[in-house]
């Protein structure tokens, strides 16, 4: 039965006109090494950017140009009684841009966002560290975000 059900789905996924992302011919593949990202312009931007070429590789001849501009907050989420704050979220938000490196032409355009949250023991080195190591988080779940967007655009 289980067999069945497993051919039945694997017809369904192939009639349905799925396409590997890195299959031959795949958007994956059209972007891999072919993206220059714009230089970043603070330690968030570098976690991206860094985050962005470990996963479309790096180019000296780009077919695409790749803009995002990024912006953070920080907003308050954990108050104790004495008026302490012990957690934090920070939102980030990236418009991200893709040209054509050749033409100028827009390929795909999008806004993504998300978030992740820290705490705050009260010693500012811990909380620090804390900040950062969250930024880092962030900026990694935004580059997944962007190239999965990326890959499911039609190029």
């Amino acid at each position: 039965m289980a067999r069945i059900g497993a051919l039945v789905l694997i017809l369904l996924v192939t009639a349905c006109g799925f396409e590997p992302v890195y299959g031959p011919g795949g958007t994956g593949t059209a972007l891999q090494n072919r993206v220059l990202v714009d230089r970043p312009v603070d330690r968030a931007g570098y976690l991206l950017v860094r985050q962005l070429e470990d996963r479309l590789g790096r180019t000296g001849d780009p077919a695409f140009t790749l803009s995002v501009d990024l912006s953070l907050v920080q907003d308050n989420r954990a108050i104790d009684p004495d008026g302490e704050i012990r957690r934090y979220q920070l939102v980030g938000t990236a418009f991200y841009t893709l040209r054509d490196s050749g033409t100028g032409e827009v390929v795909s355009t999008e806004t993504i966002s998300n978030f992740v949250g820290y705490s705050a023991t009260g010693q500012t080195v811990a909380t620090l560290a804390a900040r950062r190591d969250a930024e880092q988080r962030l900026m990694t779940i935004l580059a997944d975000q962007i190239v999965q967007q990326l890959q499911m655009s039609a190029l």
